[in-house]
C-alpha cells in the first residue's frame, strides 16, 4: 500500500506534505503508555506507506525526542537523503510575559536539539492571553531566527481571525494556522476560511474525527460516560459534541455518515476527514497517531480515494442545520482556550 500523488500538497516551495498529518499529541500521556522502541518502529511504517508529515509540540511529552531518534535511525539505515522525505511541524507554547530574543532563541534551540535538526520545518506558535501583546514581540524575534536559518516557516496554533489579522498587518508572514474543524465544529467557516484564502494561509485541522467519536464504534450505542471515555481526546471532544447538540442528534450524524460511507465503500471516519479536506483553505487534517498502540494506516489511506458528491454534502448539511451555533456559544477558532 502506497498513497497516491493526490495525497500530497506543495505546502511551501520546499515542503511537499501529506494531507493527513500524523498527530503526536497522543504520545503526551492520557492515551495509553507509549513504548519508545515500538513507537519508532511504527513511525517507519507510517513513512513507508506515505504518511510523511508529523505534527507535534514542545509540550507533547517525548514527541520531539521521538522525532529526533527516528531521524537518526532513518539516516543510519537509509542514508541522509531519506530525511528530505519527512516533515516535522512543532509548536512553542510559552507562558505569557515579556519576550526577549534570548528567551525565544533558547526555546527554539531546545526544539532543534530534541528533534536533531538544523532548522525547524514549521514553528507553530500558540499564545494564551491576547491581552498580553508580547506575542507580537515573540513572533518578531522568530522572524529574526527565521532569517538566521533556525526556522524555515512561521505558523500559528489556535489564533482567532482578529488576532491573525493583527499579526499579518504587523508584516509577519504566516503560512498556516492550526484550528479545530470538524462536522461538529464548523466555526472556521464563519470568518477564518475567507481570511486565510485572502492571505494565502493554510489551515491544519484537528479534532476532525472528534477523538474517535466519529466512527462506527459509537454508532447505535448508548451515550458514553465517565470511564467509558478512556482517553483525554474522547473526553475533550465529547464536551464539544454536548455543546453542539445532544446524543440523539450525534447519532443522526453518525447514521448519515454511515449511509455515505457505505455508498463509497469506506468508513465513517474517512467521510468525516474527506469532508474537511475538501473545505477551502484546508491544507491538511491531523489524525492522532497512538504509536505502537493502535494504527489505522490502511483505513486512513482510503480517505484519498473518496469523492463526496452534492447529495452527500446535502445530507450532512441537513444534520448540521439542527445543531447549536458553536460560533455564538464559544466564539471564533481557539476561543475555547481563552475563556
Amino acid at each position: 500500500m502506497t498513497l497516491p500523488t493526490t495525497s500530497y500538497l506543495q505546502f511551501t516551495p520546499d515542503l511537499n506534505i501529506c494531507r493527513i498529518l500524523n498527530g503526536m499529541w497522543q504520545v503526551s500521556g492520557g492515551h495509553g503508555r507509549i513504548d519508545s522502541k515500538a513507537a519508532i518502529q511504527a513511525m517507519f511504517q507510517y513513512v513507508d506507506v506515505g504518511f510523511t508529515t508529523w505534527d507535534l509540540a514542545d509540550h507533547y511529552g517525548p514527541a520531539e525526542d521521538l522525532i529526533g531518534e527516528f531521524r537518526r535511525q532513518l539516516a543510519a539505515t537509509r542514508g541522509q537523503a531519506a530525511l528530505s522525505n519527512v516533515q516535522a511541524f512543532t509548536k512553542w507554547v510559552p507562558r505569557p510575559g515579556k519576550m526577549t530574543k534570548k528567551l525565544v532563541e533558547e526555546n527554539i534551540d531546545i526544539s532543534l536539539r530534541r528533534m536533531d535538526v538544523e532548522s525547524l520545518d514549521l514553528m507553530q506558535f500558540h499564545w494564551w492571553e491576547y491581552q498580553d501583546k508580547n506575542y507580537l514581540d515573540a513572533l518578531k524575534y522568530m522572524v529574526e531566527l527565521q532569517t538566521e536559518g533556525k526556522i524555515k516557516h512561521l505558523a500559528l496554533t489556535n489564533f482567532d481571525t482578529e488576532h491573525l489579522k493583527i499579526i499579518i498587518d504587523a508584516g509577519i508572514k504566516i503560512v498556516s494556522n492550526q484550528v479545530q474543524f470538524s462536522l461538529v465544529d464548523r466555526r472556521p467557516e464563519v470568518n477564518m476560511i475567507q481570511f486565510c484564502q485572502q492571505h494565502d494561509i493554510k489551515l491544519f485541522t484537528y479534532g476532525t474525527v472528534c477523538g474517535g467519536l466519529l466512527s462506527e464504534k459509537y454508532l447505535s450505542k448508548p451515550e458514553p460516560k465517565g470511564l467509558e471515555l478512556a482517553t483525554v481526546s474522547l473526553r475533550k471532544y465529547k464536551q464539544m459534541v454536548d455543546a453542539w447538540g445532544d446524543w440523539r442528534l450525534f447519532q443522526e450524524l453518525l447514521t448519515t455518515l454511515k449511509q455515505i460511507a457505505d455508498k463509497h465503500g469506506v468508513s465513517i471516519s474517512n467521510v468525516a476527514v474527506r469532508y474537511i479536506l475538501d473545505q477551502p483553505a484546508v491544507g491538511g487534517v491531523i489524525v492522532g497517531a497512538r504509536l505502537g498502540i493502535s494504527e489505522h494506516l490502511a483505513d486512513n489511506a482510503k480517505v484519498f480515494g473518496v469523492a463526496l458528491d452534492a447529495e452527500d454534502l446535502n445530507l450532512l448539511d441537513t444534520v448540521s442545520r439542527q445543531s447549536r451555533n458553536l460560533y455564538e456559544l464559544i466564539g471564533d477558532c481557539g476561543d475555547e482556550y481563552r475563556r
